[in-house]
């Protein structure tokens, strides 16, 4: 590892520091060197705070005059909740900058490494690219394509069952894997169920075995046809959000829950739409946690960006309850470790469609 990219590695790592609590902004650090010493650093820390860029001129115990920036995303060119880091950054005599990848929002897109230059100020770009573009997928696509980054967690038996049936609730893996899940739920903006799963489980959907925030929770309820005295409407925990139809209801709120109205397809809500009205809420990253029926059509629409497998040792005598999800050549494996006694592959699909068993 260069010098160089020693620094940027520096400043991705304190941008995970902003994770859930910065979005829809971008997870951004920034270090300040002078002199090959880091001099002030810093990073996004919440949503509507000061900006990375920011925070490291702050922290720095000395002067920043005619030092080098190194930051994972491109500065901010445009006045928004705080001012251009741009302007800040020539203002306190910035001479040299580092920047991992240009912000996708075309607001900034090159503007601001234009901006940098203009001011006198040397730029380079594309250090530990793949890095930072892995870190801010979910606000790359929420800008790019209106919608979140989607993420499936299965948790499955040795044999490939979700559960007995669809009608009761069976823990598969050891609570290993579910605190595994609990620090999963930290790293998303919200968490979506189906109707039956809501029913069935009667979830909280909060994070108990992990620190962090708990999550905007979502369920996909065609009718309003949940009972009210759920938990996620009674424990106020945590925002709940139920999508419904268009077709028979408008947005509205109440003391806990917000209803808003997406357009059905086939008679069922359409998933496309889901996504965008949940991308409309400031949803960058989104973690489905649910039953074979909505595994399978977020698969036949190709809607699953990346996935978490959990799979026992064990296996489940009497299910019906199949995961209609198998991994083939078309899913990247990023990682394949064990927890406990189950094992846990991390997966994003690569091509158009997904396969069936």
């Amino acid at each position: 590892m260069t010098g160089h990219e020693k620094y940027m590695f520096r400043a991705i790592e304190l941008a995970k520091l902003g994770s859930g609590y910065v979005s829809p902004n971008p997870m951004v650090g920034c270090v300040l060197v002078k002199n090959d010493k880091i001099i002030g650093e810093g990073f996004h820390e919440k949503y509507g705070g000061p900006h990375a860029e920011d925070m490291a001129i702050k922290n720095s115990y000395e002067l920043p005059l005619d030092s080098t920036a190194y930051i994972n995303l491109e500065p901010c060119c445009i006045e928004s909740k705080t001012p251009p880091c741009t302007k800040l950054l020539y203002e306190n005599g910035i001479k040299e900058c580092y920047i991992s990848i240009l912000d996708p929002n075309p607001k900034i897109a090159g503007n601001g490494v234009k901006a940098l230059k203009e001011f006198g100020i040397k730029v380079h770009i594309g250090l530990c690219k793949e890095m930072s573009q892995k870190l801010n997928k979910g606000f790359i696509k929420w800008i790019t394509q209106g919608k979140p980054w989607v993420i499936l967690k299965i948790a499955q038996s040795k044999n490939g069952f979700l559960g007995l049936n669809n009608s009761t609730r069976t823990q598969i893996t050891t609570n290993e894997s579910i605190c595994d899940v609990h620090n999963l739920r930290t790293k998303v903006d919200a968490i979506l169920i189906g109707k039956n799963t809501a029913l069935v489980d009667n979830p909280k959907l909060t994070v108990r075995y992990a620190k962090g925030t708990n999550p905007l929770r979502i369920i996909l309820d065609t009718n309003r046809k949940l009972p009210l005295d759920l938990n996620v409407f009674r424990d106020q925990l945590a925002e709940t959000i139920v999508l419904c139809s268009k077709d028979k209801f408008s947005n509205s709120r109440t003391s806990f829950c917000k209803y808003i109205a997406v357009q059905e397809q086939n008679g069922k809500l359409s998933l496309n739409e889901s996504l965008i009205a949940i991308a409309n809420e400031g949803v960058t990253t989104l973690l489905i946690e649910s039953g074979p029926e909505l595994i399978k059509s977020l698969m036949d629409e190709n809607l699953i960006d990346e996935l978490y497998l959990y799979s026992s040792n064990k296996n489940l005598k009497n299910a019906d309850l199949k995961n209609p999800l198998k991994l083939s050549n078309k899913w990247k494996i990023n990682f394949s470790k064990d927890i406990g006694e189950d094992n846990l592959i991390n997966a994003e699909r690569k091509l158009e469609c997904l396969q069936e068993l």
